[in-house]
Protein backbone atom coordinates (compact mmCIF):
# COMPACT_ATOMS: atom_id res chain seq x y z
CA UNK A 1 0.00 0.00 0.00
CA UNK A 2 3.15 2.51 0.65
CA UNK A 3 4.76 1.57 -2.62
CA UNK A 4 3.81 4.13 -5.19
CA UNK A 5 4.85 3.62 -8.45
CA UNK A 6 6.92 6.45 -10.27
CA UNK A 7 8.06 6.27 -13.68
CA UNK A 8 11.13 7.68 -15.16
CA UNK A 9 10.57 10.61 -18.00
CA UNK A 10 6.84 11.58 -18.55
CA UNK A 11 5.17 11.38 -15.05
CA UNK A 12 2.46 8.69 -14.77
CA UNK A 13 -0.41 11.18 -13.76
CA UNK A 14 0.32 13.12 -16.59
CA UNK A 15 0.19 9.87 -18.82
CA UNK A 16 -2.80 8.66 -17.39
CA UNK A 17 -4.86 11.79 -17.59
CA UNK A 18 -3.49 12.41 -21.18
CA UNK A 19 -4.61 8.47 -21.81
CA UNK A 20 -8.11 9.08 -20.45
CA UNK A 21 -8.82 12.37 -21.64
CA UNK A 22 -7.05 13.83 -24.60
CA UNK A 23 -6.44 10.56 -26.77
CA UNK A 24 -9.72 9.72 -26.74
CA UNK A 25 -10.32 13.01 -28.74
CA UNK A 26 -7.03 12.72 -30.55
CA UNK A 27 -5.84 16.17 -28.72
CA UNK A 28 -2.77 16.65 -28.19
CA UNK A 29 -0.28 19.66 -26.58
CA UNK A 30 -0.25 21.53 -29.89
CA UNK A 31 -4.30 21.49 -29.88
CA UNK A 32 -4.18 22.84 -26.28
CA UNK A 33 -1.52 25.75 -27.10
CA UNK A 34 -3.82 26.45 -29.90
CA UNK A 35 -7.01 27.43 -27.54
CA UNK A 36 -5.21 28.83 -25.42
CA UNK A 37 -3.60 31.12 -27.57
CA UNK A 38 -6.88 31.87 -29.09
CA UNK A 39 -8.13 33.24 -25.82
CA UNK A 40 -4.73 34.93 -24.89
CA UNK A 41 -5.84 37.34 -28.03
CA UNK A 42 -8.48 38.97 -26.33
CA UNK A 43 -6.05 40.62 -23.06
CA UNK A 44 -6.96 38.45 -20.66
CA UNK A 45 -4.49 38.13 -17.48
CA UNK A 46 -4.53 34.30 -17.74
CA UNK A 47 -6.53 31.50 -19.20
CA UNK A 48 -6.71 27.55 -18.17
CA UNK A 49 -8.51 24.55 -19.36
CA UNK A 50 -9.63 21.97 -16.60
CA UNK A 51 -10.25 18.43 -17.75
CA UNK A 52 -11.51 15.50 -15.61
CA UNK A 53 -12.44 12.19 -15.83
CA UNK A 54 -14.30 10.38 -12.87
CA UNK A 55 -15.95 7.15 -12.36
CA UNK A 56 -17.94 6.67 -9.69
CA UNK A 57 -20.08 4.59 -7.44
CA UNK A 58 -21.97 3.74 -4.52
CA UNK A 59 -23.80 0.96 -2.51
CA UNK A 60 -26.20 0.83 0.43
CA UNK A 61 -27.48 -1.64 2.48
CA UNK A 62 -30.39 -1.51 5.05
CA UNK A 63 -31.82 -4.90 6.75
CA UNK A 64 -29.48 -7.42 5.05
CA UNK A 65 -30.47 -6.05 1.57
CA UNK A 66 -29.00 -3.98 -1.21
CA UNK A 67 -30.97 -1.04 -1.46
CA UNK A 68 -29.58 1.14 -4.25
CA UNK A 69 -26.53 0.80 -6.27
CA UNK A 70 -25.59 3.46 -8.68
CA UNK A 71 -22.11 4.13 -11.16
CA UNK A 72 -21.43 6.70 -13.74
CA UNK A 73 -18.61 7.70 -15.65
CA UNK A 74 -18.25 11.59 -17.02
CA UNK A 75 -16.53 13.37 -18.80
CA UNK A 76 -15.44 16.96 -19.39
CA UNK A 77 -14.01 19.99 -19.62
CA UNK A 78 -14.01 23.91 -18.32
CA UNK A 79 -12.37 26.78 -19.72
CA UNK A 80 -11.26 29.82 -17.89
CA UNK A 81 -10.08 33.27 -18.63
CA UNK A 82 -9.51 35.91 -16.45
CA UNK A 83 -9.11 39.62 -16.54
CA UNK A 84 -8.74 41.70 -12.81
CA UNK A 85 -11.19 40.26 -10.84
CA UNK A 86 -13.73 39.21 -13.15
CA UNK A 87 -14.02 35.74 -14.55
CA UNK A 88 -15.42 34.52 -17.45
CA UNK A 89 -16.24 30.73 -17.92
CA UNK A 90 -17.60 27.89 -20.22
CA UNK A 91 -17.59 24.38 -20.04
CA UNK A 92 -17.94 20.89 -21.85
CA UNK A 93 -18.68 17.58 -21.81
CA UNK A 94 -17.40 16.63 -25.05
CA UNK A 95 -14.18 17.07 -25.05
CA UNK A 96 -12.96 17.67 -28.96
CA UNK A 97 -11.18 20.37 -30.54
CA UNK A 98 -15.05 22.27 -31.71
CA UNK A 99 -16.48 21.81 -28.42
CA UNK A 100 -12.85 23.47 -27.06
CA UNK A 101 -12.67 26.25 -29.50
CA UNK A 102 -16.63 27.18 -28.50
CA UNK A 103 -16.08 27.11 -25.20
CA UNK A 104 -13.10 29.28 -25.67
CA UNK A 105 -15.07 31.68 -27.90
CA UNK A 106 -17.69 32.13 -25.24
CA UNK A 107 -14.68 32.70 -21.96
CA UNK A 108 -12.29 34.97 -23.99
CA UNK A 109 -15.39 37.45 -24.25
CA UNK A 110 -14.06 38.82 -21.21
CA UNK A 111 -11.22 40.30 -23.16
CA UNK A 112 -10.32 43.28 -25.15
CA UNK A 113 -9.47 42.33 -28.68
CA UNK A 114 -5.48 42.99 -28.98
CA UNK A 115 -2.77 41.38 -30.74
CA UNK A 116 -2.06 38.20 -31.96
CA UNK A 117 -0.54 35.95 -28.76
CA UNK A 118 1.50 33.10 -28.30
CA UNK A 119 0.61 29.88 -25.67
CA UNK A 120 3.13 27.25 -26.02
CA UNK A 121 2.86 24.01 -23.28
CA UNK A 122 6.94 24.16 -22.60
CA UNK A 123 6.55 22.42 -19.13
CA UNK A 124 5.08 19.56 -17.29
CA UNK A 125 4.88 20.25 -13.20
CA UNK A 126 6.31 17.92 -10.72
CA UNK A 127 3.89 15.47 -9.37
CA UNK A 128 4.12 14.48 -5.72
CA UNK A 129 2.86 10.73 -4.67
CA UNK A 130 0.61 11.40 -1.32
CA UNK A 131 -1.42 8.37 -2.62
CA UNK A 132 -1.76 5.74 -4.91
CA UNK A 133 -3.00 5.94 -7.74
CA UNK A 134 -5.19 2.83 -8.08
CA UNK A 135 -9.01 2.91 -9.01
CA UNK A 136 -11.09 1.69 -6.44
CA UNK A 137 -14.09 0.69 -8.43
CA UNK A 138 -12.12 -1.91 -9.86
CA UNK A 139 -10.22 -2.99 -6.76
CA UNK A 140 -12.61 -5.53 -5.77
CA UNK A 141 -15.79 -7.36 -7.64
CA UNK A 142 -19.14 -6.28 -7.08
CA UNK A 143 -19.71 -9.37 -4.90
CA UNK A 144 -17.37 -8.45 -2.72
CA UNK A 145 -18.33 -4.97 -2.25
CA UNK A 146 -21.77 -6.19 -1.27
CA UNK A 147 -20.68 -8.62 1.00
CA UNK A 148 -18.18 -6.14 2.57
CA UNK A 149 -21.26 -3.99 3.88
CA UNK A 150 -22.72 -7.71 4.88
CA UNK A 151 -20.44 -8.12 7.50
CA UNK A 152 -19.80 -4.74 8.42
CA UNK A 153 -23.96 -5.23 9.10
CA UNK A 154 -23.62 -8.27 11.20
CA UNK A 155 -20.22 -7.06 13.23
CA UNK A 156 -22.60 -4.28 14.28
CA UNK A 157 -26.01 -6.63 15.25
CA UNK A 158 -23.34 -8.96 16.82
CA UNK A 159 -22.17 -6.05 18.77
CA UNK A 160 -25.37 -5.92 21.35
CA UNK A 161 -28.94 -7.37 20.64
CA UNK A 162 -30.71 -3.75 21.12
CA UNK A 163 -29.39 -2.71 17.87
CA UNK A 164 -33.01 -3.00 15.65
CA UNK A 165 -31.80 -1.16 12.20
CA UNK A 166 -28.64 -1.22 10.22
CA UNK A 167 -28.22 1.12 7.23
CA UNK A 168 -24.45 0.76 5.61
CA UNK A 169 -23.04 2.23 2.49
CA UNK A 170 -19.67 2.20 0.90
CA UNK A 171 -18.67 4.40 -2.37
CA UNK A 172 -15.88 5.21 -4.45
CA UNK A 173 -14.28 7.12 -6.77
CA UNK A 174 -11.60 7.05 -9.75
CA UNK A 175 -10.53 10.48 -11.28
CA UNK A 176 -8.08 11.70 -13.16
CA UNK A 177 -7.37 15.99 -13.74
CA UNK A 178 -5.46 17.47 -16.25
CA UNK A 179 -4.55 21.42 -16.18
CA UNK A 180 -3.22 23.15 -18.89
CA UNK A 181 -2.28 26.69 -18.09
CA UNK A 182 -2.01 29.89 -20.67
CA UNK A 183 1.67 30.21 -19.34
CA UNK A 184 2.54 27.23 -20.61
CA UNK A 185 2.69 24.88 -17.68
CA UNK A 186 1.01 21.28 -17.80
CA UNK A 187 -0.26 19.38 -14.79
CA UNK A 188 -2.19 15.90 -13.89
CA UNK A 189 -3.46 14.29 -10.87
CA UNK A 190 -4.79 10.81 -10.54
CA UNK A 191 -7.07 10.82 -7.47
CA UNK A 192 -8.82 7.88 -5.51
CA UNK A 193 -11.31 8.24 -2.96
CA UNK A 194 -13.43 6.00 -0.92
CA UNK A 195 -15.58 6.23 1.86
CA UNK A 196 -18.00 3.48 4.61
CA UNK A 197 -20.34 4.90 6.01
CA UNK A 198 -22.50 2.76 9.03
CA UNK A 199 -25.78 4.38 11.19
CA UNK A 200 -27.23 1.94 14.15
CA UNK A 201 -30.62 2.28 15.72
CA UNK A 202 -31.38 0.74 19.54
CA UNK A 203 -34.57 0.16 20.92
CA UNK A 204 -35.04 -0.17 25.10
CA UNK A 205 -38.07 0.33 26.62
CA UNK A 206 -39.61 2.17 23.76
CA UNK A 207 -36.67 4.77 23.58
CA UNK A 208 -34.82 4.74 20.06
CA UNK A 209 -31.31 6.53 19.81
CA UNK A 210 -29.24 6.00 16.52
CA UNK A 211 -25.39 5.93 16.53
CA UNK A 212 -23.18 6.30 13.21
CA UNK A 213 -19.55 5.94 12.22
CA UNK A 214 -17.40 5.64 9.19
CA UNK A 215 -14.29 6.23 7.41
CA UNK A 216 -11.85 6.58 4.27
CA UNK A 217 -9.44 8.44 2.33
CA UNK A 218 -7.32 8.40 -0.90
CA UNK A 219 -6.62 4.55 -0.88
CA UNK A 220 -8.81 1.68 -2.12
CA UNK A 221 -11.29 -0.66 -0.38
CA UNK A 222 -8.51 -3.26 0.46
CA UNK A 223 -8.23 -0.57 3.54
CA UNK A 224 -11.55 -1.85 4.96
CA UNK A 225 -10.39 -5.29 6.28
CA UNK A 226 -11.84 -6.89 9.66
CA UNK A 227 -10.80 -4.99 12.45
CA UNK A 228 -11.58 -1.53 10.58
CA UNK A 229 -14.93 -2.71 9.93
CA UNK A 230 -15.61 -3.71 13.65
CA UNK A 231 -14.08 -0.19 14.58
CA UNK A 232 -16.69 1.52 13.37
CA UNK A 233 -19.34 -0.86 14.07
CA UNK A 234 -18.23 -1.00 17.52
CA UNK A 235 -18.29 2.64 18.11
CA UNK A 236 -21.35 3.56 16.28
CA UNK A 237 -23.27 1.27 18.50
CA UNK A 238 -21.32 2.16 21.31
CA UNK A 239 -22.62 6.07 20.58
CA UNK A 240 -26.06 4.99 19.95
CA UNK A 241 -26.34 2.89 23.49
CA UNK A 242 -24.53 5.39 25.16
CA UNK A 243 -27.67 8.06 23.93
CA UNK A 244 -30.39 5.48 25.28
CA UNK A 245 -29.35 6.56 28.51
CA UNK A 246 -28.71 10.15 28.16
CA UNK A 247 -30.49 12.32 30.18
CA UNK A 248 -31.35 16.04 28.60
CA UNK A 249 -28.67 18.35 27.91
CA UNK A 250 -28.72 21.27 30.70
CA UNK A 251 -28.86 24.83 28.97
CA UNK A 252 -26.36 27.97 29.89
CA UNK A 253 -22.97 29.42 29.20
CA UNK A 254 -20.37 26.87 30.67
CA UNK A 255 -16.96 25.60 29.97
CA UNK A 256 -16.73 23.48 27.52
CA UNK A 257 -14.19 20.18 26.68
CA UNK A 258 -14.39 19.38 22.71
CA UNK A 259 -12.61 16.11 21.95
CA UNK A 260 -10.13 14.99 19.81
CA UNK A 261 -10.66 14.61 15.78
CA UNK A 262 -14.14 14.58 14.32
CA UNK A 263 -14.99 17.67 16.76
CA UNK A 264 -12.34 20.19 14.56
CA UNK A 265 -15.33 20.26 11.97
CA UNK A 266 -16.81 23.41 14.35
CA UNK A 267 -13.12 24.88 13.82
CA UNK A 268 -13.12 24.06 10.17
CA UNK A 269 -16.71 25.54 9.83
CA UNK A 270 -16.36 28.25 12.83
CA UNK A 271 -13.10 29.76 11.66
CA UNK A 272 -11.96 27.75 8.69
CA UNK A 273 -14.44 29.07 6.22
CA UNK A 274 -13.34 32.79 7.33
CA UNK A 275 -9.93 32.38 6.88
CA UNK A 276 -10.21 31.92 2.50
CA UNK A 277 -8.75 34.12 0.62
CA UNK A 278 -11.96 35.35 -1.03
CA UNK A 279 -14.23 36.56 1.42
CA UNK A 280 -11.08 38.38 3.21
CA UNK A 281 -10.02 40.21 -0.28
CA UNK A 282 -14.16 41.60 -0.65
CA UNK A 283 -13.90 42.27 3.30
CA UNK A 284 -16.91 39.82 4.29
CA UNK A 285 -15.14 37.42 7.08
CA UNK A 286 -14.44 38.69 11.00
CA UNK A 287 -10.41 37.80 9.95
CA UNK A 288 -10.73 40.49 7.14
CA UNK A 289 -7.60 42.99 7.37
CA UNK A 290 -5.92 41.03 10.79
CA UNK A 291 -2.98 39.40 9.50
CA UNK A 292 -0.29 40.25 12.01
CA UNK A 293 -2.78 40.56 14.39
CA UNK A 294 -4.03 38.29 17.64
CA UNK A 295 -7.07 36.59 16.60
CA UNK A 296 -6.31 33.42 19.04
CA UNK A 297 -5.48 32.58 22.36
CA UNK A 298 -1.56 32.06 22.95
CA UNK A 299 -0.73 28.66 21.90
CA UNK A 300 -3.18 28.18 19.13
CA UNK A 301 -2.25 27.35 15.71
CA UNK A 302 -4.25 26.39 13.07
CA UNK A 303 -2.77 25.01 9.52
CA UNK A 304 -4.06 23.92 6.47
CA UNK A 305 -2.33 21.06 4.91
CA UNK A 306 -3.26 19.51 1.79
CA UNK A 307 -0.05 17.64 1.75
CA UNK A 308 -0.70 14.45 4.15
CA UNK A 309 -0.66 11.11 3.07
CA UNK A 310 -3.50 9.38 1.88
CA UNK A 311 -5.99 11.78 3.78
CA UNK A 312 -9.80 12.88 2.31
CA UNK A 313 -8.46 16.20 2.01
CA UNK A 314 -5.05 16.06 0.41
CA UNK A 315 -4.18 16.42 -3.38
CA UNK A 316 -1.11 15.88 -5.11
CA UNK A 317 -1.86 19.46 -6.92
CA UNK A 318 -4.82 21.61 -6.86
CA UNK A 319 -7.47 22.28 -9.46
CA UNK A 320 -5.57 25.16 -11.20
CA UNK A 321 -2.26 22.81 -11.18
CA UNK A 322 -0.19 24.22 -7.97
CA UNK A 323 0.71 21.91 -5.37
CA UNK A 324 -1.05 21.78 -2.47
CA UNK A 325 0.83 23.32 0.72
CA UNK A 326 1.25 23.09 5.01
CA UNK A 327 -0.37 26.73 5.47
CA UNK A 328 -0.22 28.22 8.88
CA UNK A 329 -3.32 30.56 9.48
CA UNK A 330 -3.16 31.11 12.71
CA UNK A 331 0.72 30.56 14.71
CA UNK A 332 0.55 31.02 18.47
CA UNK A 333 -2.65 32.91 18.33
CA UNK A 334 -1.27 35.61 15.40
CA UNK A 335 -3.26 35.75 12.29
CA UNK A 336 0.23 35.13 9.56
CA UNK A 337 -2.34 34.61 6.54
CA UNK A 338 -5.01 33.20 4.28
CA UNK A 339 -5.63 29.68 1.95
CA UNK A 340 -5.65 31.64 -1.67
CA UNK A 341 -6.40 30.41 -5.02
CA UNK A 342 -4.59 31.97 -7.94
CA UNK A 343 -7.38 34.50 -8.61
CA UNK A 344 -7.62 35.93 -5.19
CA UNK A 345 -3.80 35.27 -4.19
CA UNK A 346 -3.02 37.91 -7.59
CA UNK A 347 -5.74 40.46 -6.20
CA UNK A 348 -3.97 40.76 -2.77
CA UNK A 349 -0.44 40.89 -3.79
CA UNK A 350 0.42 37.06 -2.17
CA UNK A 351 1.60 34.18 -3.68
CA UNK A 352 -1.00 30.61 -4.00
CA UNK A 353 -1.33 28.70 -1.40
CA UNK A 354 -2.64 25.70 -3.42
CA UNK A 355 -5.78 25.62 -2.25
CA UNK A 356 -7.69 26.36 -5.29
CA UNK A 357 -10.43 23.64 -5.63
CA UNK A 358 -13.60 22.80 -8.00
CA UNK A 359 -16.06 20.21 -7.59
CA UNK A 360 -16.04 19.68 -11.61
CA UNK A 361 -15.18 20.63 -14.79
CA UNK A 362 -18.62 22.51 -14.49
CA UNK A 363 -17.45 25.15 -11.90
CA UNK A 364 -15.16 27.90 -11.49
CA UNK A 365 -12.30 27.23 -8.60
CA UNK A 366 -12.50 29.15 -5.58
CA UNK A 367 -10.23 29.21 -2.21
CA UNK A 368 -10.97 25.93 -0.30
CA UNK A 369 -10.07 24.10 2.59
CA UNK A 370 -7.93 20.92 2.19
CA UNK A 371 -7.50 19.39 5.59
CA UNK A 372 -7.80 21.89 8.18
CA UNK A 373 -6.13 21.12 11.34
CA UNK A 374 -5.42 23.43 15.12
CA UNK A 375 -2.16 21.75 16.48
CA UNK A 376 -0.85 19.53 19.38
CA UNK A 377 -0.33 21.43 22.69
CA UNK A 378 1.11 20.64 25.84
CA UNK A 379 -2.03 19.61 28.11
CA UNK A 380 -2.73 15.98 29.17
CA UNK A 381 -6.77 15.27 28.21
CA UNK A 382 -7.23 13.68 31.69
CA UNK A 383 -5.74 16.98 33.42
CA UNK A 384 -8.17 19.22 30.81
CA UNK A 385 -11.13 17.37 32.48
CA UNK A 386 -9.77 17.38 36.20
CA UNK A 387 -9.40 21.07 35.90
CA UNK A 388 -13.30 21.97 35.50
CA UNK A 389 -16.10 22.01 37.92
CA UNK A 390 -19.19 21.88 35.88
CA UNK A 391 -19.04 22.04 32.33
CA UNK A 392 -19.61 19.90 28.85
CA UNK A 393 -17.82 17.47 27.41
CA UNK A 394 -18.50 17.22 23.51
CA UNK A 395 -17.13 13.88 22.01
CA UNK A 396 -19.00 13.61 19.14
CA UNK A 397 -20.98 16.50 16.40
CA UNK A 398 -23.54 16.07 14.07
CA UNK A 399 -24.83 18.59 12.01
CA UNK A 400 -24.47 22.81 12.11
CA UNK A 401 -24.41 26.17 10.41
CA UNK A 402 -22.13 28.82 10.28
CA UNK A 403 -22.73 32.58 9.60
CA UNK A 404 -18.95 33.14 7.60
CA UNK A 405 -19.51 37.05 7.72
CA UNK A 406 -20.24 37.25 11.59
CA UNK A 407 -18.58 33.85 12.36
CA UNK A 408 -21.77 33.34 15.14
CA UNK A 409 -22.37 28.93 14.61
CA UNK A 410 -24.71 26.74 16.26
CA UNK A 411 -23.40 22.63 16.07
CA UNK A 412 -25.35 19.94 17.70
CA UNK A 413 -23.44 17.43 19.74
CA UNK A 414 -23.97 13.46 18.56
CA UNK A 415 -22.02 12.32 21.47
CA UNK A 416 -21.77 14.57 25.08
CA UNK A 417 -21.43 14.26 28.79
CA UNK A 418 -22.04 16.45 31.52
CA UNK A 419 -18.88 17.07 33.40
CA UNK A 420 -18.95 17.90 37.79
CA UNK A 421 -15.97 17.93 39.80
CA UNK A 422 -13.43 17.36 37.10
CA UNK A 423 -15.07 13.77 36.14
CA UNK A 424 -17.38 12.71 33.53
CA UNK A 425 -20.83 12.60 35.45
CA UNK A 426 -22.96 11.43 33.13
CA UNK A 427 -24.30 11.07 29.47
CA UNK A 428 -26.51 13.84 28.00
CA UNK A 429 -28.39 14.37 24.59
CA UNK A 430 -29.71 16.97 23.01
CA UNK A 431 -26.85 19.53 23.49
CA UNK A 432 -26.14 22.12 20.89
CA UNK A 433 -23.21 24.92 21.20
CA UNK A 434 -23.95 28.33 19.78
CA UNK A 435 -20.90 31.05 19.79
CA UNK A 436 -18.74 33.08 17.73
CA UNK A 437 -16.03 31.83 16.14
CA UNK A 438 -13.40 34.13 16.18
CA UNK A 439 -14.66 35.04 19.82
CA UNK A 440 -14.26 31.30 20.89
CA UNK A 441 -10.51 31.07 20.12
CA UNK A 442 -10.21 33.27 22.37
CA UNK A 443 -11.08 31.68 24.99
CA UNK A 444 -9.07 28.69 25.01
CA UNK A 445 -7.46 28.04 27.91
CA UNK A 446 -6.12 24.49 27.58
CA UNK A 447 -4.75 22.71 24.17
CA UNK A 448 -4.05 19.07 24.74
CA UNK A 449 -1.03 17.24 23.27
CA UNK A 450 -3.41 14.27 21.71
CA UNK A 451 -4.27 15.78 18.00
CA UNK A 452 -5.79 13.61 16.00
CA UNK A 453 -7.63 13.57 12.22
CA UNK A 454 -10.97 12.60 11.76
CA UNK A 455 -11.94 9.18 10.48
CA UNK A 456 -12.07 10.63 6.83
CA UNK A 457 -15.95 11.62 6.38
CA UNK A 458 -16.36 15.18 5.93
CA UNK A 459 -17.67 16.84 2.82
CA UNK A 460 -17.86 20.83 2.81
CA UNK A 461 -20.29 23.29 0.60
CA UNK A 462 -19.46 26.34 -0.59
CA UNK A 463 -21.41 28.20 -3.28
CA UNK A 464 -23.10 25.13 -4.30
CA UNK A 465 -20.16 22.93 -4.73
CA UNK A 466 -18.86 19.90 -2.62
CA UNK A 467 -15.89 18.78 -2.32
CA UNK A 468 -14.07 16.50 0.48
CA UNK A 469 -12.03 17.56 3.08
CA UNK A 470 -10.48 16.70 6.83
CA UNK A 471 -10.06 18.00 10.19
CA UNK A 472 -8.49 17.54 13.23
CA UNK A 473 -7.69 18.92 16.64
CA UNK A 474 -6.38 18.20 19.97
CA UNK A 475 -9.10 18.53 23.10
CA UNK A 476 -9.63 21.63 23.85
CA UNK A 477 -10.85 23.36 26.92
CA UNK A 478 -12.97 26.66 26.03
CA UNK A 479 -14.44 28.91 29.01
CA UNK A 480 -17.68 29.95 28.73
CA UNK A 481 -19.43 28.72 25.79
CA UNK A 482 -23.46 29.05 25.45
CA UNK A 483 -25.33 25.61 25.43
CA UNK A 484 -28.78 24.81 24.47
CA UNK A 485 -30.38 22.11 26.12
CA UNK A 486 -33.56 21.05 28.23
CA UNK A 487 -32.61 19.89 31.42
CA UNK A 488 -31.13 21.77 33.78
Amino acid sequence: MNDIPRTGGDLLPVTEARRLLLEPAGLDDAHLSHVLASIHTHEVDFADLYFQYSRTESWSLEEGIVKSGAFAIDRGVGIRAVRGDKQAFAYSDDISLLALDEAATAARAIGRQGQSAHSQIASVGDSRALYVPHDPVRSLSEDSKVALLERLEQMARARDPRVTQVMASLAGEFEAVLIARSDGFVAADVRPLVRVSLTVIVEENGRREQGSMGGGGRFDYAYFNDDVLETYANKAVDQALLNLGARNAPAGTMTVVLGHGWPGILLHEAIGHGLEGDFNRKGTSAFSGRVGQRVAAPGITVIDDGTIERRRGSLNIDDEGNPTQRTVLIEDGILRGYMQDRLNAALMGVAPTGNGRRESFAYLPMPRMTNTIMLAGAHDPAEILASVDDGLYAVNFGGGQVDITSGKFVFSAAEAWKIEKGKLAYPVKGATLIGNGPDALTKVSMVGHDLEMDAGIGTCGKDGQSVPVGVGQPTLKIDGLTVGGTGT
